[in-house]
């Protein structure tokens, strides 16, 4: 056999290395721990990734909320920022968006003319030239909602970050873990109730285990949970921004 002339067997012997390395990498990703670098809540079982993602949403102090909601009342577009002692953002409905903003217990309602008409009015009959008006005055404005106006309860509850959270993520069914994915960049891991027709939460794998998507049983609407732990600032509207009605939402006959 002729042997190889010295630059030749230079040349193999390096790249059998550079195999060797390549080969060396693969194998080496391939036996990687998939929970490395994440929290580590992905080796619990269901139960208990939902129960740290309770206990994790339920010590946070504000987060934002966003996503649709469908209930008997309709279908609503919610993007909100809540913490324990107020909340504020938008909901949108089939025929209007209105905002909202609580500070304690005072609670305020933002919306355009077509609102109130329309909250005032019977069904599609065309409002009085008097309640078009009305309504007008109102258009943009902070109404503030007295407490003992039915629709105070109602309204509040958006604000809730409590209420929604315990009311919104509900899982039916027996748990099971689900796919590792990624919600906005983040790595997840999902926790299905009833094979996914119970509800689908996906629980952050970085960091705390806060979650961050829920897609509710029955197609009851898809929300979004980020922001957890980032303050910020709830103030009043100004005395100019601001109507008074006392203890009664305004008619737009009024």
């Amino acid at each position: 056999m002729t042997p190889l002339p010295p630059v030749l067997r230079a040349r193999r012997a390096a790249l059998s290395v550079a195999l060797c390395a390549v080969l060396t990498a693969v194998l080496t990703a391939c036996g990687e721990d998939p929970d490395a670098g994440t929290n580590g809540i992905a080796k619990l079982s269901a139960a208990e990734i939902e129960t740290k993602a309770r206990a994790t949403a339920d010590a946070a102090t504000s987060v934002r909320l966003s996503g649709t909601l469908v209930s008997k009342g309709g279908t609503y577009k919610l993007n909100m920022r809540l913490k324990h002692d107020g909340g504020t953002g938008s909901v949108t409905s089939k025929d209007n968006t209105f905002e909202l903003l609580r500070i304690g217990d005072a609670l305020y309602l933002k919306a355009d003319a077509g609102f109130w008409t329309h909250v005032d009015g019977e069904g599609d009959e065309k409002p009085a030239k008097k309640d078009s008006e009305a309504a007008g005055k109102l258009n943009d404005k902070y109404v503030k909602v007295p407490k003992g106006d039915p629709a105070y309860k109602q309204f509040r509850g958006f604000t809730d970050m409590d209420v929604l959270l315990e009311g919104l993520l509900g899982m039916q069914g027996d748990l099971s873990k689900g796919d590792r994915t990624q919600v906005g960049g983040v790595r997840t891991i999902k926790v299905m109730a009833g094979g996914g027709t119970g509800g689908t939460l996906d629980v952050s794998l970085e960091g705390k285990p806060y979650p961050l998507q829920f897609a509710r049983a029955g197609g009851a609407g898809v929300l979004t949970l980020g922001d957890w732990d980032k303050n910020f600032t709830l103030a009043a509207p100004s005395k100019d921004e601001t109507v008074d009605y006392g203890q009664k939402l305004p008619k737009t006959s009024d």
